[in-house]
């Protein structure tokens, strides 16, 4: 089970390198996002997946009675969603009002530091 979600996270990597070389501020918002489910299923595969009984202690011990399964990669992967979706709602938003001011999500056409007609900025000082 392992290898198979380490070959999902690499096809998601690959996927989201993809998308964040492009030049539309749409596909790279898209691979911002790939990126972020890669790094949680990232985490989750590194925290060792099995058949582990859940992390509760029964009445009477002080220590769990076998193996459980490790709550930590949960939690991180939790607080991760968390973070993620509010990344992703702000970079939406940014994108929008980008493409509101701009009229465009073309990177190549957003040059309003370098507008073109005034040639290439000096190689050397």
């Amino acid at each position: 089970m392992e290898t198979v979600l380490s070959l999902a996270v690499a096809c998601l990597f690959a996927a989201a390198v993809y998308l964040l070389t492009s030049r539309r501020i749409i596909r790279m918002l898209l691979g911002v996002v790939l990126l972020g489910n890669a790094v949680n299923l990232l985490i989750f595969t590194a925290g060792r997946i099995g058949p582990s009984a859940p992390p509760i202690i029964p009445g009477g011990l002080s220590v769990p009675a076998g193996l459980i399964a490790n709550p930590l990669p949960q939690a991180l992967i939790l607080t991760a969603i968390v973070i993620s979706f509010s990344f992703f709602a702000f970079l939406l938003v940014l994108t929008y009002r980008t493409y509101e001011d701009l009229d465009t999500d073309n990177t190549d056409e957003m040059r309003l530091a370098e507008p073109e007609d005034e040639g290439l900025p000096p190689l050397g000082y």
